[in-house]
């Protein structure tokens, strides 16, 4: 397990601007630059489109990594507890400075975010699970005027895209959160184990509550998580096909400029453009005022199995971005010798349902 981390570390380390001063501490490059790139602006009207409420954080310490905070960003003037995402990070994404636009993107539509960093070298993947498990339960016990634990929606990227199937069953059926809307909004996952718990993971996948959602994505251009993981958890999990979607992002060239999808996609780590506005945050919006507010326009973007509305990207000068793919019978398009870590490597605890 070591091996693999270091292994992430590295991946991380490379596609971040990353230096250090004389005495070791990080410096401004480590910041990603959040300043939109590419010839397509943000949306100004409908879902993706920024919307109207100030942002406020709390911070707290974190239970489980005590030398970092957790965060709360939630709209500024609220006077009842909202819909909250809960948000894990990928391996090296301790800094919620790395998804820093998507969390203020969530509080300005009038949801909370939580974030919770866990310690990328680690005695284990089961103390990282654990950590973000007690940063998100202590969010929500100290601040009930804020977190609305009725209305949850589980988010992540990678190794974070993997924990949240189990956190997410955990909170569903344990703590009883998300009895009036929950989803699971899936990024790029890393490999998906159980912890703290009895069942296996093919137990939890068929036990999930009936009136969850699902959003799986995957990228096109992603050499680090083989898709196959991905595919995995969406033929497995219990969900309605009509209440989840696989979404598969490719690349496009738009005037010059590249919208890479690539593994580091959905952050502002590399390049934040029209791929996170119009590809991440237009669905989560989607998807957050359809399963928290039932609302059949936002179904028709979020889930809406291939329809335009769903896969049509934006133009610029007569160039369009390649459309989204979307099936509910995802097939692997590549081997797995494409990917730093393949589906059937024996670190996978799901590798007998490998395709």
């Amino acid at each position: 397990m070591r091996i693999v981390v270091f292994a992430l570390i590295t991946i991380w380390l490379s596609s971040t601007a990353c230096s250090k001063d004389s005495e070791g501490k990080n410096t401004q490059s480590d910041v990603p630059d959040s300043t939109l790139r590419g010839p397509i602006q943000k949306p100004t009207s409908g879902y993706g489109a920024e919307g109207s409420y100030k942002v406020a954080e709390i911070a707290f310490t974190n239970p489980e990594y005590t030398d970092t905070q957790v965060s709360i960003f939630y709209p500024q003037g609220i006077t009842s507890p909202r819909a909250t995402i809960f948000f894990s990070h990928p391996f090296g994404g301790e800094d919620k400075k790395y998804n820093i636009e998507l969390f203020k993107f969530i509080a300005k539509k009038g949801y909370v975010v939580v974030f919770v960093p866990y310690r990328t070298v680690d005695t284990g993947k089961e103390h990282r699970y654990q950590t973000l498990w007690e940063g998100f339960v202590k969010a929500a016990t100290d601040y009930p005027a804020i977190i609305d634990t009725q209305k949850v929606g589980f988010m992540g990227h990678s190794f974070g895209g993997g924990a949240s199937i189990d956190l997410a069953y955990k909170a569903f059926t344990e703590k009883n959160w998300g009895t009036k809307g929950r989803f699971l909004f899936i990024m790029a996952p890393w490999y998906s184990f159980n912890w703290d718990s009895e069942r296996t993971t093919q137990q939890q996948l068929l036990n999930f509550p009936a009136n969850t959602q699902m959003i799986t994505q995957v990228y096109d251009e992603d050499i680090i998580n083989d898709h196959r993981m991905a595919i995995d958890i969406y033929k497995n999990i219990r969900i309605e096909e009509s209440e989840k979607d696989f979404i598969y992002f490719r690349s496009s060239t738009i005037a010059g400029y590249t919208y890479t999808t690539d593994h580091v996609m959905p952050s502002s780590r590399k390049a934040f453009d029209a791929l996170d506005y119009y590809g991440v945050y237009r669905l989560l919006d989607a998807m957050m005022d359809y399963s928290f507010n039932h609302s059949p326009a936002g179904k028709k973007i979020a889930l809406g199995n291939g329809s335009l509305a769903q896969i049509t990207m934006p133009s610029y000068h007569g160039q369009t971005m390649a459309p989204l793919e979307v099936t509910d019978s995802p097939v692997a398009k590549y081997p797995q010798s494409k990917y730093q870590f393949p589906c059937s490597r024996t670190t996978n605890p799901r590798v007998n349902y490998c395709e």
